[in-house]
Parts: structure tokens; C-alpha cells; sequence
């Protein structure tokens, strides 16, 4: 079977929006600066829309340099990485990592607009995947996450108000698989690169949270559980590691490689 490659997208900010991306290279870790900062708490630990719904409105973008951050209201932040500050103890998910502290400045914009004290951080160092051979920055268990377009198609069939693929925060984006097709697959090739599925995303409330406006809602957990549930766990997409390294750009083909 094939499909197309029709969504590619990078999260530089953990919880802020996401950048979409015509091409890029294919790291292991996953795309191009994808979760490369974090917003932390005072004990270190890992601050998402799950905690502050908020940070749906951040609209974060990173050239490799400066990072940049829009949101309503507001200037925006223009941020000159920093590699040489202190080195903070954070956690992701209960797992221990290492960020590297971006200063005064940018903690202040982050705290006055998200009203909390935090601190913006810069991953350093390596963390596996929760599978545990796989490279991530500072994403959940996994470098990508990949979801179908027709699985979203299929979902919104059920739903009154029909929702955005950013209501699920998807690496890649992928059509002609059919509905549910990731799950179906095992390896898959993409362009130069060849992905591997690994296990299903459990979802959360982020996906209640409407990417335009902060505001929570009911869908589509209400929904996706009464056909999506398996081990009390609402599933949507697949949890990816790559495995071959290369270039991607929409448009590309998409052949499984392998079918579970």
C-alpha cells in the first residue's frame, strides 16, 4: 500500500504550538529542533497544556539560533539560545534529564504571561525512549508521532463540531493509509527514511484543548472512548522511532514496509 506524506511538523517549545515544515532532515531524535526547550516548574518538573492550558496560545519558532515566541497581548520573545548557563535537574514524565537555564529574561516573559514561576530550558545530554532504544530531546516516551489523515476523518464523521489534526500534535501526517492505517503498520518508508511504529499514543486532555483559544471541551475523549479504548486508555496515532535516516519533504511517498 501506499500513501503520501501531506503533514510535517516540529514543536520547538514543549506545549507551545507547532512549526510546519516543507522538508527537512530526519534525525534520530525526530524532526529538526522538535522539543528542543522546556518550560519547567520550581522542582524541575516538566510544565505542558495539561497544566496550563494556556500555553496552547505560545506560537514558538527556532532557527537553530534565536527563539522566537508570539502570543496574544504581548511582544513577542526573541530569544538568542544560551549553551553556557547553569545546568538545571528537570523531569519529564518522572524521567530525569538536563536543561541548560536561558536566564532571567526569558523566565519573566514566560511567567507573566502564563502567570507562574517557571523556567525556560534547553535540553542537554541524551535521553532514550520509553521503548528504550530510541533518541528523544524533551518529547513524552517518543521522537514522532504519526496519524493518518483518514483516522481524524473518521473521528470527526462521529463528532457534531468536526476538529483540526493540531488538536492531536502529530510529527507527520500521512493519507491514503485508510482509517486507523498506522495501527496496521509496523515499518513504514518515508521519502529516504524508514520510521518504525512502536505502540499506540494514549491520549490526554491536551487534546480537548482548542489550539486557537486555551479553551477546554469534553471532545474528542468523550468520543474516541467508546471506539478507541483498549486497557482504560483512549488511543489516537502511533508512537514512532526512525530507523533510517534521510531527508523528507511533503509530497512523498509512503510505502509500508513491513505490516503488523
Amino acid at each position: 500500500m501506499t500513501a503520501t506524506l501531506t503533514g510535517l511538523n516540529a514543536y520547538p517549545l514543549k506545549g507551545g504550538g507547532g512549526t510546519a515544515l516543507r522538508t527537512c532532515e530526519l534525525t534520530a531524535r525526530g524532526l529538526p529542533f522538535d522539543r528542543e526547550f522546556m518550560l519547567a516548574g520550581p522542582e524541575g518538573r516538566f510544565l505542558s497544556q495539561r497544566d496550563v492550558a494556556r500555553m496552547a496560545l505560545l506560537r514558538p519558532s527556532y532557527d537553530g539560533e534565536v527563539l522566537t515566541v508570539r502570543a496574544p497581548g504581548t511582544a513577542p520573545l526573541v530569544h538568542k539560545a544560551v549553551d553556557d548557563g547553569e545546568v538545571l535537574d528537570v523531569s519529564v514524565h518522572r524521567r530525569d534529564c538536563r536543561g541548560v537555564d536561558q536566564g532571567d529574561e526569558a523566565a519573566a516573559w514566560f511567567g507573566g504571561l502564563l502567570g507562574r514561576g517557571c523556567r525556560l530550558v534547553r535540553f542537554t545530554g541524551h535521553r532514550a525512549t520509553v521503548a528504550g532504544d530510541g533518541e528523544l530531546m524533551f518529547a513524552d516516551g517518543f521522537p514522532l508521532l504519526v496519524i493518518s489523515a483518514e483516522s481524524l476523518a473518521d473521528l470527526n464523521g462521529r463528532l457534531d463540531d468536526p476538529l483540526p489534526m493540531n488538536r492531536f500534535r502529530p510529527s507527520l501526517v500521512l493519507e491514503g493509509l485508510g482509517p486507523f492505517g498506522e495501527d496496521a503498520a509496523r515499518l513504514l518508508r518515508i521519502g529516504e527514511t524508514v520510521i518504525e511504529t512502536v505502540r499506540p499514543c494514549a491520549r490526554c486532555l491536551v487534546t480537548t484543548t482548542d489550539q486557537r483559544t486555551g479553551e477546554r471541551g469534553r471532545e474528542p475523549l468523550r468520543t474516541l472512548a467508546t471506539y478507541r479504548k483498549a486497557d482504560g486508555k483512549v488511543l489516537f496515532g502511533q508512537n514512532c522511532i526512525p530507523r533510517t535516516l534521510g531527508r523528507i519533504t511533503l509530497g512523498d511517498p509512503v510505502e509500508v514496509l513491513e505490516a503488523r
